[in-house]
């Protein structure tokens, strides 16, 4: 399932799975092994990764299966030359530039995200009375 979502937006472990083309248990069995790793987590386990955590497991996914690196080896990787070195060091700032370049309010965006859900609350009553 494709999803349109901004650059900046939070991911599932699944679209983030399915983005990199390994799966759901790799993910997390790199959080095991790479402290880096550290998705938001919400009630229930749930894991929400930033922009930044899918550049460092997209980087991860290259020192393992393009360079053919060991775990011990992507560990050593990762500390000698660091993150910033891996994944750069404004990735998260470039991931925002698209958000600051709207020029939204925080005030605007929730007006623009409650008038989002009514739409939808308005469809989902229809298609039920249908």
């Amino acid at each position: 399932m494709v999803v349109n979502k901004s650059k900046a937006a939070f991911r599932t472990i699944a679209e983030v799975a399915d983005e990199l083309g390994v799966g759901t248990h790799v993910l997390r069995f790199w959080e095991t092994k790479f402290s880096q790793i550290r998705p938001m987590k919400r009630s229930g386990g749930r894991r929400y990764y930033r922009p930044d955590d899918v550049e460092l497991l997209r980087c991860i996914k290259d020192l393992l299966y393009v360079r053919r690196l060991t775990i011990e080896g992507a560990q050593k990787e990762i500390k000698n030359r660091g993150l910033k070195a891996l994944i750069g060091e404004t990735i998260q700032n470039d991931f925002f530039a698209d958000v600051a370049e709207e020029n939204l309010s925080g005030e605007n965006l929730l007006q623009e995200t409650a008038t989002e859900l009514r739409d939808i609350r308005s469809e989902l009553l229809q298609a039920l009375n249908a």
